[in-house]
């Protein structure tokens, strides 16, 4: 089912960890942005973009992880688009010729057989300079970042007031640090710190797993979102119900100790002997 959040900004929302496929209305047709999660949502999305007279004229990823890939032959045959280091991030995966048995590691085992992933990673990077997606309809601004993912990317919607914020400012997920970068806490600070400066413009914010929320609920969750990732940096537990003993989904508490963990590790490795 769509739910319309924004005039011509709607959602669709996965039983896989609250997942949220976006759609923006254009002249000809619309956006699809993080498409997913099983084949029969995505099918279940495309006939319901049908039965509102809409074809899909332009996808895009937010970042290169599975399940903001995925696509389904019934949504059709549009451009699909990423940042260039997304794009180049996905790229390097699927030149192996196991790279579908490296995805299937991680995903979650009471959906994988659901999961369509032929056409998974099927996109193009946009030139490294672009400001925009290309497409006939509202202006949709790429605020490309360094947290969470190579070549992740928030995009803002300015006409409608909405932050498409990928896998970051959930209500139900802590953050997501990409332990793999050279400063990963320095890192999502800085990305906090250049999405709030466009909150003023935000009525709406759609994140990848979780609740949609107005201006109030994004402020609060810049707030939560900072505190998780400085008590990180200070190797202390978070005041944070996303982590604790009434988490939404309880393995968050086993990653947020498995982040604790890898930092303390790196700080370690990093210390002169």
């Amino acid at each position: 089912m769509l739910n319309e959040v924004a005039e011509g900004v709607l959602v669709h929302e996965s039983e896989f960890i609250q997942s949220n496929s976006v759609v923006v209305q254009g002249r000809d047709g619309v956006l699809l942005i993080d498409p997913g999660i099983t084949g029969d949502e995505m099918a279940a999305l495309a006939n319901d973009l049908r039965e509102l007279g809409q074809t899909v004229v332009a996808g895009f990823s937010t970042h290169p992880h599975w399940d903001h890939l995925l696509w389904h032959a019934e949504l059709g045959a549009a451009p699909r688009y990423g940042t260039a280091r997304c794009a180049a991030s996905i790229q390097d995966l699927l030149s192996n010729a196991d790279w579908k048995a490296r995805i299937a590691v991680g995903l979650p085992p009471e959906y994988a057989e659901e999961i369509p992933m032929d056409l998974l990673g099927l996109i193009t990077g946009l030139p490294a300079e672009a400001a925009q997606i290309p497409w006939d309809g509202p202006k949709v601004r790429i605020i490309e970042h360094q947290a969470h993912a190579p070549g992740h990317a928030a995009l803002l919607i300015e006409e409608r007031g909405v932050l498409v914020a990928g896998d970051m400012l959930s209500n139900i997920l802590m953050p997501f640090l990409d332990l793999e970068a050279a400063n990963p806490i320095e890192d999502y600070l800085a990305t906090l710190g250049l999405l709030e400066s466009v909150a003023d413009d935000v009525d709406a914010v759609i994140p990848g797993h979780g609740s949609v929320g107005g201006a109030e609920q994004l402020r609060a969750r810049f707030k939560q979102d900072r505190a998780y990732v400085q008590a990180l940096r200070d190797g202390s537990d978070p005041d944070d119900p996303r982590v604790g003993p009434s988490a939404t989904l309880d393995w968050l508490p086993d990653v947020h100790s498995w982040q604790l963990q890898r930092l303390a590790q790196r700080e370690q490795n990093e210390t002169p002997g």
